[in-house]
């Protein structure tokens, strides 16, 4: 029979392998040399700054290299410096303050509009499958209708001023909310509902302290997505029977063939669009602290 020995180290335990000159059998050591490159690595508040800002740094100088090298007429595409000018000129002669105001006095009007109404049914299907049963094939149909399509009947309808672009954005915005909060909250914990029922929660209880808590992070999300299409809609509502507005300039813009100020147009959209959707954001995060949407 052999006789087994341990050898103990002067510390009492075993001394750890080590490790190979390759990095083998250390499966941290490639997150460790490249995180940005590993999957669902989350990168810091700076580095996504630079990050971000990189992008539009290199977008702008390929669209400068492109424009004043000669490489595109600029009747088709105009520079960044003559792009800036245009947009001097909008704000000092054009009064383009007041056209910005009007579109997103429009937005706001039109998505808050849609929202009040399409979260409560959203909720109210997701939790109650006869009510989802009853209402989500006519949902589910108009939500495929583009809201463009229905600006002559608006105009016919309710004329062109600002109700007519209000209910586009409606339109457009309203279906897409009921049906994307009814499918979350409808996806609640099942284990979660059936401990608050033994607990003696009511019904009514069930809806008002657990579904709605439980989805409350991910419907703010949606309506931060919704608020990004509902900018499409109205830009559509003002390029047709409007005087004002962003679209309307746009509009103008492309019968003179100034495609300064169209390029103009379409980046104070996207400013004006990415600083609501960090305002929104940062409410979502500071309204629900527990939710896991960064």
């Amino acid at each position: 029979m052999t006789q087994v020995t341990q050898v103990s180290t002067p510390a009492g335990r075993m001394p750890a392998p080590a490790a190979s000159a390759s990095g083998a059998g250390d499966d941290s050591a490639p997150r460790r040399r490249h995180p940005w490159l590993s999957p669902l690595v989350p990168v810091g508040g700076h580095a996504r700054w630079l990050l971000g800002l990189s992008f539009f740094a290199v977008f702008f100088a390929l669209w400068a290299a492109v424009t004043l090298g000669g490489f595109v007429p600029r009747t088709f595409l105009a520079d960044p410096l003559t792009m800036a000018r245009e947009g001097v000129t909008l704000f000092t002669q054009y009064n383009f303050l007041g056209d910005i105001g009007m579109t997103v006095w429009r937005v706001v009007g039109g998505f808050v509009l849609a929202a009040v109404l399409a979260v409560p049914l959203g909720i109210f299907m997701g939790a109650y499958k006869a009510a989802e049963a009853f209402f989500e094939p006519f949902v589910s149909f108009c939500r495929y209708l583009p809201a463009s399509a229905f600006i002559p009947l608006l105009i016919l309808w309710a004329g062109i001023g600002e109700t007519q672009k209000l209910l586009v954005i409606f339109i457009g915005s309203f279906f897409q909310i009921v049906l994307m909060v009814a499918v979350t909250v409808g996806g609640a914990r099942k284990d979660l509902v059936e401990a608050a029922y033994t607990l003696g929660a009511t019904p009514r209880g069930i809806v008002r302290r657990v579904l709605i808590p439980g989805a409350a992070p991910e419907i703010a999300e949606i309506l931060r997505l919704v608020l990004g299409w509902a900018w499409t809609y109205v830009i559509v509502a003002e390029l047709i029977g409007s005087s004002s507005g962003i679209g309307h300039m746009i509009t103008d813009s492309q019968a003179l063939l100034n495609t300064g100020q169209i390029i103009f147009g379409i980046i104070v959209i996207g400013c004006i669009g990415l600083v609501s959707d960090l305002v929104f954001k940062l409410a979502n995060q500071r309204l629900f602290p527990w939710s896991s949407i960064k």
